[in-house]
């Protein structure tokens, strides 16, 4: 199953055409349906809609294709009818524009002050008030369908794309942690040589009574283990390479995984802010910042993945 990115745009649109009575004889008016929908990332799964009125009472179909299909994203599904290119204009009959001619009278009669109807109104109001014979249902969901059929690809390509970039980043912080496992025995055997040298060097001064070199190196010693159990980070190591797995295996899964992705990208910048407090050398303290690089811009990226 391919990762999805929440971020998407696609369209698809189809002609139709507008009969009723009062139209019989001539060529019924040509209509474009035109949607489109787009998504950006968020949180949860927000559904809006924004369609005319004579595709409003398909908004639950609309609703059920797309939550059937998308699990997370701000999703806008925007629908226009609109006359067809080179669709000639629609001539209302003689009978509809004399019912028209009718209302307004009424009206004016009432609200003198009110506008007459311009050429483009009279146009508009007759072909609603003819009706449509056009079954927009039957010709909307399918070109709904295609259009979130275009959409899942747009984010299955985007969401390649973001998988493709956080194996690079789980591949850099996997390097990063094998720079950072063998510093740890270097650092506490340095570390345990100066303890020996400034107990022998306090010793040749003369030192506190009663201290034997035995004592002293035992202290010396002591004073190493310690130093060995602060800075100690495999664990960290460990657990860092274990999550780094995990996402590893969620890319290849895909399907909805952006939630545990965002999890798991806070449980590695834990680890790496511990491998820095715990650092006692520049060169732990350099991958530490380097691996918190790398997982912020993974952080910035899992926020866009389904």
């Amino acid at each position: 199953m391919p990762v999805y990115s929440m971020t998407g745009y696609a369209t698809a649109q189809a002609e139709g055409t507008g009969a009723s009575p009062e139209t019989s004889g001539r060529a019924p008016p040509v209509r474009r349906l035109a949607l489109e929908i787009r998504s950006v990332n968020s949180r949860f799964l927000d559904l809006g809609f924004r369609l005319p009125d004579e595709l409003r009472a398909l908004e639950p179909a609309l609703r059920s294709l797309v939550t059937a299909r998308i699990r997370r994203g701000k999703v806008e599904v925007r629908a226009t009818l609109e006359q067809a290119e080179g669709a000639s204009v629609p001539e209302p009959s003689a009978r509809l524009l004399q019912r028209l001619a009718s209302a307004q009278d009424s009206i004016r009669a009432w609200l003198p002050e009110a506008a007459p109807l311009s050429v483009a109104d009279a146009l508009r109001l007759c072909s609603s008030a003819g009706g449509s014979g056009q079954d927009w249902g039957a010709l909307a969901l399918p070109v709904a369908e295609q259009a979130l059929g275009a959409l899942l690809e747009a984010r299955a390509q985007e969401g390649a794309r973001l998988a493709a970039m956080l194996q690079g980043h789980v591949q850099q912080l996997q390097q990063l942690a094998g720079q950072a496992a063998p510093l740890l025995p270097q650092l506490v055997e340095q570390q345990r040589q100066r303890f020996m040298e400034r107990w022998t060097e306090a010793l040749g001064l003369g030192g506190p009574g009663g201290v034997t070199p035995e004592a002293a190196r035992e202290r010396a010693l002591s004073e190493a283990t310690a130093f060995a159990i602060r800075i100690d980070v495999a664990e960290e190591l460990t657990r860092l390479q274990s999550h780094l797995d995990e996402i590893g295996r969620l890319l290849k899964k895909g399907g909805d995984i952006g939630k545990r992705l965002d999890f798991l990208i806070q449980e590695l910048h834990r680890e790496a802010n511990t491998l820095g407090s715990k650092s006692a050398a520049l060169e732990l303290t350099r991958i530490s910042v380097d691996m918190k690089v790398l997982i912020e811009q993974m952080r910035e990226q899992v926020q866009n993945i389904e």
